[in-house]
């Protein structure tokens, strides 16, 4: 049971954390191109990972994660008025490489299937008529 309290808890942080950096964060590094795919709240709620995804280079994702890391406390105070928790957990902030995994894997078998077409083909054509 605690477990799902944990789940729903992490949903309605993700929801609301997100609506505070779009909203409310005004720093340059930090667009509209930012979400928060996940939360992780620990068990007693004082410490939760806020996982983010965003389209750009290493070093905008660098600009972009350090931006939130220094809004922490202000995107915490923002989402705590908008969440009913006793303690609001402490935020950090992560890159969330599931995105970029996937479209990597994609590739990979676009390229594999590439490959066994080509190698279908030139055994279709070496063959004598």
């Amino acid at each position: 049971m605690k477990k799902n309290r944990i789940n729903r808890i992490n949903s309605l942080l993700r929801e609301v954390i997100s609506d505070v950096i779009q909203k409310e964060v005004r720093n340059p590094h930090v667009t509209l191109f930012v979400s928060v795919t996940r939360v992780d709240t620990s068990t007693d709620l004082s410490h939760a990972k806020v996982y983010i995804s965003m389209i750009g280079s290493d070093v905008e994702k660098d600009k972009v994660l350090h931006a939130l890391e220094s809004a922490a406390g202000f995107i915490a105070v923002q989402a705590s008025k908008q969440v009913e928790l006793r303690h609001f957990p402490e935020l950090s902030f992560r890159l969330d490489h599931a995105a970029e995994d996937h479209f990597k894997i994609q590739k990979i078998l676009l390229d594999i299937e590439k490959e066994r077409l080509s190698r279908s083909h030139d055994e279709d054509n070496s063959e004598p008529s």
